[in-house]
């Protein structure tokens, strides 16, 4: 693909990044030539960061409400007001029975913790990324390399995600006493410490960790497939997204279940289960989940799962790739002479 900069006529801005000798599949590119591959190669940290903040913003903004009731979903003992058979029906209940707006209470701490923590995700999944495909000596797309850089990455976005995700859940739940993000940290703080913020991290760590490595690698096989010349084509990276993420969700399901558990210390099943104080550890979270439920319980809310990471990682792919395109470009441009 080439990019050509307006008011320069027909001169193409730019050269190979990287001196990657691969042609992607589609023959040899005269020298002008930039494919999309090459462009991240030597985009700087502030594009990466900056691209990865808004995809984040927008994918948790935009499916905000399925969140909150995928989260209800996964209530393993919940009141018999909050029972729910599909996502449709439950957002349908939670707007007649609380309010139209009860769907979106806890979005400001949300997009407050998926900023920076989709910045640092994106940007460290690309330059490692592009450092172990070299360690690797792989000419393209190394399976390997793209799980590895996936988990890594996962590291610092958790760090970040995980208060914020506290926060999100508790103020979902139905009968939340908390009004306000605020008012739901100072009560945790108070009540429980900063450990409660971090009480899941570990397994939110278990969860994500292969959450991102089936995403990831599948994201990139699919690409190969769709779009081998890896040109900027929303469509492949909406389709390869969609499915990467539906695949992910799908076989992490049981995990999310514990971390729900741990993040909102649900205490109707606490008390059903004779657990006395705060469960921790995703151990105690497994047992917990099969002593309550069974082997079902471990995939309560699969459907809204899906459902919410389907168009979230299509989303967030989609205007990544996008900013990521933006503002490689617009630089090569404002280099390029007159």
């Amino acid at each position: 693909m080439e990019l050509r900069c307006g008011g320069v006529g027909s001169q193409t801005v730019g050269r190979r990044m990287d001196g990657d000798s691969r042609d992607g599949g589609g023959g040899s590119k005269d020298a002008g030539s930039e494919d999309y591959e090459n462009l991240p190669t030597s985009a700087s940290l502030s594009t990466h960061m900056t691209a990865g903040a808004m995809a984040g913003i927008l994918e948790h903004t935009v499916m905000y409400p399925v969140d909150s009731v995928k989260t209800r979903m996964q209530s393993l003992n919940p009141d018999p007001k909050a029972q729910y058979t599909s996502v449709h029906g439950a957002l349908k209940k939670i707007i007649r029975t609380e309010g139209f707006w009860r769907p979106l209470r806890g979005l400001n701490v949300m997009m407050m913790g998926a900023g920076p923590a989709h910045a640092l995700y994106f940007a460290c999944y690309e330059n490692m990324k592009r450092t172990l495909n070299a360690v690797f000596h792989h000419q393209g797309n190394s399976h390997l390399a793209n799980g590895i850089a996936g988990s890594l990455a996962t590291l610092l976005h958790d760090a970040v995600m995980n208060p914020a995700e506290v926060v999100k859940q508790r103020m979902q739940m139905y009968n939340s006493p908390h009004r306000s993000a605020l008012s739901c940290i100072r009560t945790v703080w108070r009540t429980e410490g900063l450990r409660a913020f971090y009480r899941s991290y570990t397994t939110q760590l278990t969860m994500n960790i292969p959450f991102q490595s089936i995403h990831f690698i599948t994201y990139e096989f699919l690409q190969e497939q769709v779009n081998p010349h890896r040109s900027y084509n929303p469509q492949s990276h909406i389709i390869s997204g969609g499915l990467a993420g539906a695949l992910a969700a799908a076989a992490t399901t049981p995990l999310d279940v514990c971390k729900t558990l741990l993040n909102t210390q649900e205490n109707m099943a606490l008390n059903l289960a004779n657990i006395s104080g705060r469960l921790s550890g995703m151990a105690n979270a497994f047992r917990t989940v099969y002593q309550l439920n069974g082997l079902p319980g471990y995939f309560k809310g699969i459907q809204a799962r899906v459902l919410y990471q389907m168009p979230s990682t299509a989303i967030s792919w989609s205007v990544y790739e996008f900013f990521k395109y933006f503002l490689t470009k617009r630089k090569l441009e404002s280099r390029a002479p007159y």
